[in-house]
């Protein structure tokens, strides 16, 4: 038996008949940028994130970027953000012309440690990028407290927890502005790349629209240096049956949870995710934490089990990052789940046979070895 990391089939059979039809009117009209269907798309997905405004951008990468620049980040400007994530979040941040300032995560949520914010603002400290790793949100309100005080402003990155709710209120719309992936892997995915801004600040999001499109106000009238970064229509079009059933399947992504975690929990050497109470998790990732880890991942795709890893390398270790001058051992907590966080296949229309398999597989592997 094989078992991907993650099936898309099931859900394109589910969304086949909506989409052929919307991307007929695409193909027909011509409509591939910024059509009819992306701006209803824009208001459809900012609506599901309690936010006032949303704009599509290429990607979630872009969608960072074009945040912090709306903001006034640039450079001799500093950015508080997790070591532990994917480096995207970091390179908006050089992409800004900014600094990225890391910050360890909490054992238990894998999230930004509040505790240790304080100690590392500075005169030059704009903006703080809590992400809300594998579809748990982070401590929120104990970020906002501390951005509030010190007159910082805060840039969710939502790009693995679309729906996720912090005490009853949708992530993306918490802080100043909310950044998300469409990536194909991310719970709401496109047949491609994407990305999406929500705001509730209109002056962030006129800000957003021109940095989106040249800078420009009008045709030809560019009001400032802008970028090429727009959400094609055709994605829309894929994005917008998706939403129409996102709810579902973040369902089936918990129920999905809750079987592993019911056959999982015989095995003491597994550590598997918890969600604290005042929120909830989407499970884009599931990621369990294993004792060698590497050794456990060979041996389980030798079994035609796409696990993955994510991630195996913190930013502040990455040699892309070298001239900031962190070495191992800075950032313990991030460094130790690196060694261990072992991400299982994880997908809404996941069977019971397959997670069945995959957790009989295992638990042999680690008992055997």
């Amino acid at each position: 038996m094989k078992v991907p990391f993650v099936d898309f089939r099931p859900q394109y059979h589910e969304i086949k008949d909506e989409i052929d039809v919307g991307l007929k009117d695409v193909f027909e009209n011509g409509s591939f940028i910024l059509g009819p269907a992306e701006k209803d798309f824009e208001a459809q997905f900012a609506s599901y994130c309690e936010a006032k405004y949303g704009v599509g951008v290429n990607s979630g990468t872009d969608a960072l970027h074009l945040a912090l620049r709306a903001l006034g980040v640039g450079p001799g400007d500093e950015v508080i953000l997790p070591t532990f994530t994917f480096i995207a979040t970091a390179l908006a941040v050089s992409y800004a012309g900014a600094t990225p300032v890391f910050i360890d995560i909490e054992s238990d949520i894998y999230n930004i440690d509040p505790t240790k914010l304080e100690s590392l603002i500075t005169k030059k400290t704009k903006a703080i990028i809590p992400v809300h790793l594998y579809g748990q949100p982070a401590n929120m309100d104990e970020i906002l407290q501390i951005a509030k005080k010190h007159n910082i402003k805060v840039v969710e990155d939502c790009a693995q927890a679309h729906g996720a709710l912090y005490k009853g209120k949708k992530i993306g719309s918490l802080g100043d502005i909310g950044c998300f992936s469409f990536y194909p892997t991310k719970g709401l995915g496109g047949f491609g790349d994407g990305g999406f801004i929500a705001t509730n600040n209109e002056d962030l999001y006129q800000k957003v629209l021109m940095l989106r499109d040249y800078g420009r106000q009008g045709r030809y009238e560019h009001l400032i240096k802008g970028y090429n970064s727009r959400l094609d229509t055709v994605q829309a079009v894929v994005l917008a049956a998706k939403l129409k059933r996102f709810d579902k399947w973040n369902v089936m992504r918990v129920d999905c949870f809750k079987n592993y975690k019911e056959q999982l929990k015989e095995i003491g050497d597994v550590v598997v995710p918890i969600t604290r109470d005042d929120r909830t998790h989407t499970y884009q990732t599931f990621a369990v934490r294993v004792k060698n880890r590497d050794d456990v991942c060979t041996k389980m795709q030798e079994k035609g089990i796409g696990v993955l890893i994510h991630y195996p390398i913190p930013i502040h270790l990455q040699k892309a990052y070298e001239e900031l001058g962190h070495k191992k051992g800075d950032f313990v907590v991030s460094e130790e789940i690196c060694s261990e966080i072992l991400s299982l296949p994880m997908f809404p229309h996941m069977q019971q046979d397959q997670v069945d398999y995959v957790c009989a597989n295992l638990k042999e592997i680690i008992r055997g070895r």
